[in-house]
C-alpha cells in the first residue's frame, strides 16, 4: 500500500495514529524513509487536515533535516501561510515570535502572509494592530510595510477600512505612488469615481504625480460606474497630464468596451496599441480572447490566440482552463483541441478540471482516438484517474459502438475500487444487451453489484465514524 502514498501522504499518516509524547512522533517520522525538501513540507502543511499543535511538532522536526536548514526562511513562511489559512492564530504568533528570537528574519513577504491571513479571516481590527506592533518583530512600521497592509485590505474589499487607515498615518509615515495606487485601485473595482477623484487630488496636494497605473484605475472605475464616454475623454487627455499610455492604460479600455459587449471597439484599440509600439500582455490577450468566445465568435478568439503564442507569451494553467471552459459548452470539440494541442506544443501544464472539460465533450462526440490521447497525456502528466474520467472514456466508446473497450476501460476503474453511476453504467448495460452480449453484460453486472456492495459498505462506516 506504501507504494500508491507520496511522500507528504506517508508524512501526515503518522498523525493518524495519535502517538504520545514529540519523541515518539519525532521518531515515527524518522523511520518513514522519506528524502525531506521544501516542497514536501510544503505539501505537508497545505494539504490534509493536520491540527495546529501537529504542525508545530512536525515543523520542528522537519529543520533538523539538513536538506530543510538551507532554506529555512522559506520554510517559516510555508507553515505561517499554513497555520494563517486554516486560522490557527495563535500557533501563528508563537511561530513568528520562534522567527524573531532565532533571528531568522522578517521581510514584507511574510508581513503579506501574516496580514492577508487575519483580513481574510475577518479580523480587521487585529490585523491594523499587528501592523502598529511591527517594532516588535523587528521591521519598521515604514511605507513600505503599509503599502502591504492597504493591498491586504483592498483585495479583500476592504477599502473602507484601507482608506481609514490611511487617513490615520497620514502625517506619521510617508505616502509614496503605491501607496495612493493600491486604495484608489480598491475604490476603482467597485466603482466608485467619486473616492477616486478625491484619492487622486490627495495626492496631487501631497506632491506626487499620477503614472500611467493611476490613470488605468481610473479609467476602469468610470467603466464599472458605466460612464465609458467620460473614460474614453480621460484617456484622450492623457499626454495632456504627462502621462503616455503603456499596456496597463490599454487594457483598461478594453476591459471597459468588453463589458459593454462593443468587441470592435476593443479591437480597435488593440490595434492602436500595436501601432502606437505598445506590447499587449497575457492581460490583454485573455481579456479579448475570453470576450470572443463570450460572444461565440470562435474563429477569431484562435487568431488571437495564435497571435499570443508568436510572441512568445505561455499562457498560464488557470488562463488555459478559462479558455476551454466556454469552448467545451455549445458545439463540437474542434476549437478546444486546437487550444489544447498548441498550449502543450509550447509547454503550457493543463488542470486536472481541463482535462475533464476535453474529456467530456470529446465523448460526446465519440471522438475515440482523441479521447485515448487525452487520457494518456493526462496521465503522463501525473493526475490519477477518478471515476468521472473513466465514466467519460467508456461514454466515448459507446458513443462509437467500441463496446469490448468499453467493458475494459469499466473493469479497470471496478479494480482501482470505483463504483460506475447508474446512468454511465445502463447505458453500457442496455448496448451490450442490443447486440446480444447477454454473458459478457452478467459478469459486469456481477462486478458492479460487488463494487456497490463495498461503496454501500464505506459510506455506512463513515457515517458512523470508523475511518477504514
Amino acid at each position: 500500500m506504501d507504494d500508491y502514498l507520496s511522500p507528504a501522504e506517508k508524512l501526515r499518516g503518522i498523525f493518524i495514529h495519535k502517538l504520545n509524547g514529540n519523541a515518539a512522533i519525532e521518531s515515527a517520522l524518522s523511520g518513514v524513509g522519506v528524502s525531506l525538501n521544501v516542497e514536501v513540507l510544503e505539501e505537508v502543511v497545505n494539504r490534509g487536515n493536520l491540527g495546529g499543535e501537529a504542525m508545530v511538532v512536525f515543523f520542528h522536526w522537519a529543520i533538523k533535516q539538513p536538506v530543510v536548514k538551507l532554506d529555512l526562511f522559506r520554510c517559516y513562511k510555508v507553515v505561517l501561510k499554513g497555520l494563517g489559512r486554516r486560522k490557527y492564530f495563535s500557533f501563528m504568533e508563537f511561530f513568528l515570535r520562534e522567527m524573531v528570537e532565532k533571528r531568522v528574519g522578517f521581510d514584507c513577504e511574510a508581513l503579506f502572509i501574516v496580514l492577508d491571513s487575519y483580513v481574510r479571516a475577518r479580523l480587521v481590527v487585529k490585523a491594523v494592530k499587528f501592523f502598529e506592533g511591527l517594532e516588535e518583530f523587528g521591521l519598521e512600521s515604514g511605507t513600505e510595510s503599509l503599502n502591504v497592509l492597504l493591498e491586504c485590505l483592498c483585495r479583500r474589499s476592504h477599502v473602507g477600512s484601507a482608506s481609514s487607515v490611511m487617513s490615520k498615518m497620514k502625517g506619521k509615515i510617508g505616502f509614496d505612488c503605491g501607496t495612493y495606487n493600491v486604495v484608489i485601485g480598491g475604490w476603482a473595482k467597485v466603482g466608485r469615481v467619486n473616492e477616486v477623484e478625491r484619492f487622486m487630488k490627495e495626492m496631487v496636494d501631497d506632491g506626487l504625480s499620477p503614472d500611467c497605473l493611476t490613470f488605468s484605475y481610473f479609467i476602469e472605475g468610470m467603466g464599472r460606474a458605466g460612464r465609458i464616454e467620460d473614460a474614453v475623454k480621460v484617456f484622450g487627455k492623457l499626454s495632456e497630464n504627462g502621462c503616455e499610455a503603456d499596456t496597463t492604460v490599454y487594457n483598461a479600455m478594453i476591459s471597459n468596451f468588453v463589458s459593454f459587449r462593443e468587441l470592435d471597439e476593443c479591437m480597435k484599440y488593440y490595434r492602436v496599441m500595436i501601432e502606437k509600439g505598445c506590447s499587449p500582455d497575457i492581460n490583454t490577450y485573455t481579456i479579448l480572447i475570453n470576450a470572443f468566445l463570450k460572444a461565440r465568435r470562435v474563429a477569431d478568439a484562435l487568431e488571437l490566440f495564435d497571435e499570443l503564442l508568436e510572441k512568445g507569451i505561455v499562457p498560464s494553467t488557470g488562463t488555459v482552463t478559462s479558455f476551454l471552459e466556454p469552448l467545451c459548452r455549445f458545439g463540437p470539440p474542434y476549437a478546444a483541441t486546437v487550444i489544447y494541442k498548441k498550449a502543450r506544443k509550447v509547454g503550457c501544464e493543463l488542470s486536472l478540471k481541463a482535462y475533464k472539460l476535453l474529456l467530456m465533450r470529446l465523448s460526446r462526440f465519440g471522438k475515440c482516438g482523441m479521447i485515448l490521447t487525452v487520457w494518456d497525456d493526462m496521465q503522463s502528466c501525473g493526475y490519477s484517474s477518478d471515476m468521472e474520467v473513466y465514466e467519460y472514456v467508456v461514454n466515448g466508446l459507446c458513443n462509437i459502438g467500441q463496446l469490448e473497450n468499453a467493458v475494459l476501460v469499466m473493469e479497470e476503474a471496478l479494480r482501482k475500487g470505483f463504483c460506475p453511476g447508474k446512468i454511465i453504467y445502463s447505458k453500457l448495460n442496455n448496448k451490450l444487451l442490443n447486440v446480444n452480449k447477454v454473458e459478457r453484460a452478467y459478469k459486469l453486472f456481477l462486478k458492479v453489484k460487488d463494487a456497490r456492495r463495498c461503496e454501500n459498505a464505506w459510506r455506512y462506516w463513515r457515517s458512523n465514524g470508523w475511518h477504514f
